[in-house]
């Protein structure tokens, strides 16, 4: 369990499927002074990005949305050997929002029964802390201080979740959000900070498939929020790079 987050580790529980994707994320990088934005999955204070071909390939096609004062712009994102290209990237004042609603479906057994689970990743890039309305299903966005974030779900405030929050080198730390969902953190450090959080939805539904409607059981959805803080104490460094898994 070396450094993997308490988040993680609930999303493992959650999902209760074979293989690696249970405890990953997936979270949005913009490196600096690029002006597009990739998103990738794995684990990123392990350092754990994977690739194609690899569990990559068991994502369906992520969608991301562009949201700025001019408007929104949505597309498909594009497979690449290490992540999605975007073709843009958020500028001051902008957010990216980004979600594989087409995730396969997975097999659980609890008890004697027989269940069917939806795995509902999705990611947030912020360039600042003005707050900002949810677009997620879970959804996490800057509350107008610094540090400070409200969780949403299904649109409502969503109180008493945990909420953990990672850096680079996988240093983390853990909070809750209160009655209004609000919760905080210190930033001390310079560098990319990503919040994590899942939730579990115990209510049947389906979606649209390839072969017709998919029915579930329930879903675990798990979603990030990426930061960049410009200034602060020099960032640690990040730990060796994890092997993808296969």
């Amino acid at each position: 369990m070396n450094r993997i987050t308490a988040i993680a580790t609930a999303a493992f529980a959650l999902l209760g499927f074979a293989g690696a994707a249970q405890a990953h994320q997936i979270w949005i990088e913009q490196p600096a002074g690029e002006k597009t934005a990739v998103v990738r999955f794995g684990e990123f204070g392990e350092n754990l990005r994977e690739v194609s071909p690899g569990l990559l390939d068991k994502f369906g096609k992520p969608t991301a949305t562009l949201v700025s004062a001019r408007g929104e712009q949505s597309v498909d994102a594009q497979k690449t050997a290490s992540g999605f290209a975007l073709p843009f990237g958020a500028a001051a004042g902008e957010s990216i929002v980004a979600e594989d609603a087409g995730y396969p479906l997975f097999n659980r057994k609890q008890g004697d029964k027989q269940t069917v689970g939806r795995y509902h990743p999705a990611a947030r890039l912020v360039t600042g802390f003005a707050p900002l309305q949810p677009k997620l299903v879970l959804d996490i966005v800057p509350a107008g201080n610094a540090g400070e974030f409200k969780l949403f779900f299904k649109g409502q405030p969503k109180a008493k979740t945990k909420v953990a929050l990672v850096t680079q080198s996988g240093w983390a730390k853990e909070g809750h959000t209160d009655e209004q969902g609000l919760v905080k953190f210190d930033l001390p450090w310079q560098g990319t900070y990503v919040a994590e959080v899942s939730v579990s939805d115990a209510v049947a539904g389906e979606r649209p498939g390839a072969n017709g409607p998919e029915k579930f059981d329930s879903v675990s959805y798990v979603t990030t929020l990426t930061y960049v803080k410009a200034d602060g104490i020099a960032a640690l460094p990040a730990g060796p790079a994890a092997a993808p898994n296969k």
